[in-house]
């Protein structure tokens, strides 16, 4: 099996299957795409929408910047996605764990842990006949620090390890575990009230690192999901007890444009390309030029509906373009928080049909959260 098959598989059961093959056209691709996967339940029920949200548990995968505005002391959160449920694969999920602590009212320390299983996949070889059967894993590990910059403002930065490892020896070709460091620079603005009520912004630089490679040929690293995100959101407070949230984000990878197939010499300088020049580069690649790269960018839409801060609706829509990947959905979620103690959920409605059909359909997203604050709330 040749490693590109591999990798492109990954890329399949991970997020793709949320690609529609029969449409899309020079989508941008990269390594360990389990980075894209936001472990934040709220945001998954809000279209994946929550940069410029309010701080909560798992800001650190969207934007840490938020959390010395939290108004906890403190947090752990735990959080499980079943993958792929819509093509009968009971194997795949992503789990989370992460944390914060306020070290005063400017700092905020903050760790969390991502860990994707990819099930057991059967390895063949060009003629069909068996050779083995390997359990993929992947994790990434962060570590972050926030801060305020005045009562408005904050900044975030983060460094993540990140560990893949898709097979062993397959054939004649070993493939080894491999792994990459990255690093996080989030920036949040506040313009709430006392009661919440408000507008806020941010912005967020992730997973700029190095590439990542799973055999020793040095010609043969790719692109981790380095990814530029903006995002803003409006609070309206109705009364003392409800308060609605309108969030958008905008996201677009920082990784290059793949070259047309059959491109030899184009492939060879994609692969060659260094990481930070390939950051900016990835604003003006793409063969289609202005017009080609506004289609690289993703939109999430999500609105939050609060209770007594108690009870929580949440609804969202995701779009990509159907030359980058075609990802569209619904999604609906819930929260409650009692105590110390939260819940939330979340469900990306079927969408699509026959070979249309987005393999996200019918997911259900789970979380719990623990407050240190919350028996004194």
């Amino acid at each position: 099996m040749k490693r590109v098959t591999l990798k492109l598989t990954a890329i399949v059961m991970l997020l793709g299957g949320a690609i529609s093959v029969s449409n899309a056209q020079n989508v941008v691709t990269s390594a360990v795409p389990f980075l894209r996967i936001s472990p934040n339940i709220r945001s998954a029920g809000m279209g994946d929408a929550g940069i410029a949200t309010s701080a909560d548990v798992n800001s650190g995968a969207l934007n840490l910047a938020k959390l010395p505005f939290s108004t906890s002391k403190g947090g752990v959160g735990v959080t499980y996605t079943p993958w792929l449920r819509d093509l009968s694969v009971p194997d795949v999920f992503l789990a989370s764990l992460a944390g914060y602590y306020k070290l005063d009212d400017l700092q905020t320390v903050s760790a969390s842990l991502r860990y994707c299983n990819l099930g057991s996949v059967e390895f063949t070889n060009d003629q069909a006949q068996y050779l083995l059967t390997y359990r993929p894993r992947e994790f990434a590990f962060d570590a972050g620090y926030s801060r305020k910059l005045s009562a408005k403002n904050g900044i975030g930065i983060a460094l993540r390890y990140i560990n893949s490892n898709l097979a062993g020896t397959v054939g004649s070709t070993n493939y080894k575990s491999a792994s990459a460091v990255a690093g996080d620079i989030h920036f949040y603005h506040t313009g709430t009230k006392e009661n919440g009520e408000g507008f806020s912004w941010g912005a967020a630089l992730s997973n700029l690192g190095s590439k990542i490679s799973y055999t020793s040929d040095a010609n043969s690293k790719d692109f981790i999901p380095a990814n530029l995100g903006l995002g803003a959101a409006y609070t309206k407070v109705i009364d003392e007890d409800n308060k609605i949230t309108f969030a958008v984000d905008l996201n677009k990878l920082l990784v290059p444009t793949p070259p047309a197939t059959g491109d030899s010499a184009g492939i060879a300088k994609y692969r060659t390309q260094g990481v930070v020049s390939s950051w900016f580069k990835s604003f003006g690649d793409a063969p289609g030029k202005g017009s080609e790269e506004i289609q690289e960018i993703n939109a999430s839409l999500g609105l939050e509906y609060w209770y007594n801060n108690q009870f929580a609706f949440r609804a969202g829509y995701f779009y990509e373009n159907p030359n980058k990947g075609n990802r569209k959905y619904l999604t609906v979620g819930a929260g409650l928080k009692y105590n110390v103690f939260g819940i939330d959920f979340s469900y990306i409605f079927p969408s699509g049909s026959g070979t249309n059909r987005n393999p996200l359909s019918n997911t259900y997203r789970f979380g719990l959260v623990f407050d240190f604050d919350g028996a004194a709330k």
